[in-house]
């Protein structure tokens, strides 16, 4: 079968594939971070390009760039901060400047329409920007192109939140190292998952403010802000089957 990704493909397939501008590119946005002594520094970047790509290859119109895979600064209530050795931020303007060219530097090649697929919380609103720019860049040169963004844990609906989370749910703010991403990466990188290493914590509390500069006190020592204890494999594939089925079913 020949792959979705960009990266893999030489470059007459991909100017042949994109050059109707009709082929829709799949942005996967991440972040090298810490995410407990159980698991490694990459989730956020894994775990978005493993989603683009399950949607690419039901769509048949559809390829994966490259992913971005530093992301913007981990903070302190959803990331655990850059206390943490490994955790390798970029600033906002960094993030904002880098996915704006990327956008813009496709567009070149003839394509329209963009899907940016975070898969860190904190990215979000940097990419927004990127993406306004670019929409009104491409306008003043008399292109029109479409830029959708979201974060896969949007698409995930109560009903499976309850089946993963029985015991009750502490929101996705605390799900930083938590059952949801060790259950998806238990499920696509079991490699680089050891739960022998997990740390059983109860869920992090925060005062309703911020900080700075952050204040290392208040994450706990694990780096995780809950619970990866009870995650598995089973309750990955159930996330990803959904996940995956909800934004093929949107925007295939």
């Amino acid at each position: 079968m020949n792959s979705v990704k960009i990266a893999e493909m030489d470059w007459v397939t991909y100017r042949d594939t994109v050059g109707q501008g009709t082929c829709k590119i799949l942005l996967p946005v991440g972040a090298i971070e810490q995410h407990g002594p159980h698991m490694s520094l990459n989730p956020d970047v894994l775990i978005p390009e493993h989603i683009a790509c399950r949607v690419a290859e039901r769509s048949g119109n559809m390829l994966v760039a490259p992913p971005i895979a530093y992301g913007y600064k981990s903070q302190v209530k959803s990331g655990g901060g850059n206390f943490f050795p490994g955790t390798t931020c970029v600033s906002g303007r960094a993030l904002e400047e880098y996915a704006y060219d990327v956008i813009l530097a496709f567009m070149a090649h003839g394509n329209r329409e963009f899907i940016v697929l975070n898969g860190h919380y904190e990215n979000s609103m940097f990419l927004v920007e990127a993406a306004d720019r670019a929409v009104k860049h491409a306008r003043l040169a008399g292109i029109e192109i479409k830029v959708v963004l979201l974060s896969y844990w949007d698409f995930i609906n109560e009903a499976t939140i309850e089946k993963v989370f029985p015991d009750g749910f502490s929101g996705w703010a605390v799900e930083h190292g938590g059952v949801l991403e060790t259950s998806i990466m238990l499920k696509i990188h079991p490699d680089l998952v050891d739960m022998s290493k997990a740390v059983d914590i109860a869920p992090a509390e925060f005062p309703p403010y911020d900080v700075f500069p952050p204040d290392p006190s208040w994450v706990p020592s694990s780096g995780t802000l809950s619970s990866p204890a009870k995650a598995t494999a089973e309750k990955g594939g159930w996330i990803l089957d959904e996940c995956i089925e909800k934004i093929s079913r949107t925007f295939g």
